[in-house]
């Protein structure tokens, strides 16, 4: 049996003290938030709470025991990417924004390739081959983790047409609408990592999974929709304010 990068599942009582402490990982993080801070210093404004909101939840995706559970459980596996996507790259896109607003089509493609990613990864073949192997298993994460920092930026430049934005938005809340509902109705268990491993937290495969689908059908679209409906709101107050 191979062991994912965050370790062996942990039975419950062992969780607490689950925690990553890989020195190669501490160090890239503690490189981030020292180089960022270093570099945010005299900017006004709350780019450095952004900065310091984003390594925060990098550091409870992959050191905390959170990295560790996921290893047992489909459905932390998933939070542990909407961490990434949903909630580290729209925090470090606020951070370090992008100046200029992206080609329209540039735009487009950014979103085509950050939903490939998502369904890739959230396929069974692929997601058991990145938890037998480290190499691929940081390929997904960081694969994740950099187009969606890309996609977040390029939404939330200044002068990205509205109706595109908007457009952008519904449409990921479509896919994943649809992949969380695949994964909540597929009649038997996909993901082979956790046939077992879900066991000692009193949950079969099949509801582990279910429960994934879930998270990624409503919770994990909460973000996406409260971008468009802040885009929508700063465009109106700006005519409001042209008018």
């Amino acid at each position: 049996m191979t062991i994912p990068y965050c370790g062996a599942p942990p039975a419950p009582a062992d969780l607490l003290s689950a925690w990553n402490l890989d020195p190669i990982v501490l160090a890239l993080l503690a490189a981030a938030h020292f180089g960022g801070e270093w570099r945010l210093r005299g900017r006004s404004g709350p780019a450095r709470l952004w900065h310091r909101l984003a390594i925060a939840s990098l550091f409870l995706a992959f050191v905390s025991p959170l990295c560790a559970l996921s290893s047992a459980l489909f459905s932390v596996r998933v939070v542990h990417h909407l961490l990434l996507i949903s909630l580290a790259a729209p925090l470090l896109a606020l951070a370090w924004p992008q100046r200029r607003a992206f080609p329209l089509a540039g735009l487009s493609v950014l979103a085509l390739v950050h939903v490939v990613l998502v369904w890739l990864w959230h396929a069974p073949a692929p997601y058991a081959l990145a938890l037998s192997h480290d190499a691929v298993y940081w390929l997904m994460e960081l694969s994740l983790l950099g187009s969606a920092v890309v996609l977040w930026r390029g939404l939330l430049a200044p002068g990205a047409p509205l109706m595109r934005v908007l457009l952008i938005h519904l449409g990921i809340v479509a896919q994943m609408g649809l992949l969380g509902a695949l994964i909540t109705f597929a009649p038997d268990p996909l993901y082979a990592p956790h046939f077992l491993s879900t066991l000692p937290y009193g949950l079969s495969a099949l509801e582990d999974q279910q429960l994934a689908g879930l998270l990624m059908w409503v919770p994990a679209n909460l973000p996406y929709l409260l971008a468009a409906l802040l885009a929508l709101a700063t465009h109106l107050r700006a005519e409001e304010r042209a008018a």
